[in-house]
């Protein structure tokens, strides 16, 4: 399944995968080329190829997990079949297959089949070596931040991931954030539970069970909304540091032991 939506002249198609994995289609009405960001199931891919009418011209990979870059052989191999060229690009640091184009933080690449540009932002803390992709205030953020929660530290420290999440809440705040999973109503869930008498958290849970009632996506978020409502962009704050306090039973006065406490909590809930 797939849903549309234009932003500036880029348009970005929303491909469901697995059970909660979002895989995206970055476009332009200007060519019928298309980019996958994270493209870890091929068929579902290749069937909006085929619905569409498009060609796929190149893959942006964020980090190496299965759910991400399972896709990657099998559309090569299609995009050869095709006669169609082909670039994947993807984390310097990390084991990516096929693999034509190695990025790191501050890089920046054009997709010149389409004619956009990206900005590379390195995000160590889900993995070692992850990166996002920020083109047009669209953030393709793989597994960094999700609505109203971030990816487990599967390789990298509270330190890190924490270093990543204040490198994208300084974005601008109109930035539309398309991360790559449906993960938002249990980490709100979550979230009430560290800070349950922020307003605008409250007000946000009680619109997302409404939309997943009826089936629709909560992504793309914006990094104005997280700042309101994510814990893990909060934990500067006071309302935050005094509940971490109160959960912890500690006097917790940084942000970095904020969020290394909420991030253990996260674990367990």
């Amino acid at each position: 399944m797939a849903q549309s939506e234009e932003t500036t002249n880029m348009q970005v198609s929303m491909i469901k995968a697995f059970t909660d994995n979002y895989i995206w289609a970055i476009s332009s009405n200007a060519t019928n080329k298309i980019a996958l960001v994270d493209p870890g199931d091929a068929d579902v891919c290749i069937n909006f190829i085929k619905q569409q009418g498009v060609q796929l011209s190149s893959i942006l990979i964020t980090h190496h997990h299965a759910d991400h870059v399972g896709g990657i052989e099998e559309l090569v191999a299609y995009c050869q079949s095709n006669g169609w060229p082909i670039t994947v690009y993807g984390p310097k640091n990390e084991n990516i297959p096929d693999r034509n184009v190695a990025l790191s933080d501050e890089d920046k690449i054009t997709l010149d089949d389409l004619g956009f540009e990206f900005s590379i932002i390195g995000v160590p803390g889900h993995t070692s070596g992850h990166i996002a992709y920020l083109s047009q205030d669209n953030l393709f953020c793989g597994d960094t931040l999700f609505s109203a929660g971030c990816g487990r530290l599967f390789e990298g420290t509270p330190a890190q991931m924490l270093n990543s999440l204040e490198k994208l809440s300084a974005l601008p705040e109109r930035t539309r954030v398309y991360c790559a999973h449906e993960y938002t109503l249990a980490n709100l869930n979550f979230a009430l539970t560290v800070e349950p008498t922020n307003s605008e958290l409250i007000h946000y849970y009680n619109k997302v069970i409404k939309l997943r009632e009826q089936g629709t996506a909560t992504i793309p978020t914006s990094i104005l909304l997280e700042k309101k409502i994510n814990p893990f962009l909060r934990c500067h704050t006071n309302s935050m540091l005094e509940s971490v306090t109160d959960l912890s039973g500690e006097i917790v006065a940084d942000k970095l032991t904020a969020f290394t406490i909420i991030r253990t909590l996260k674990d367990k809930f």
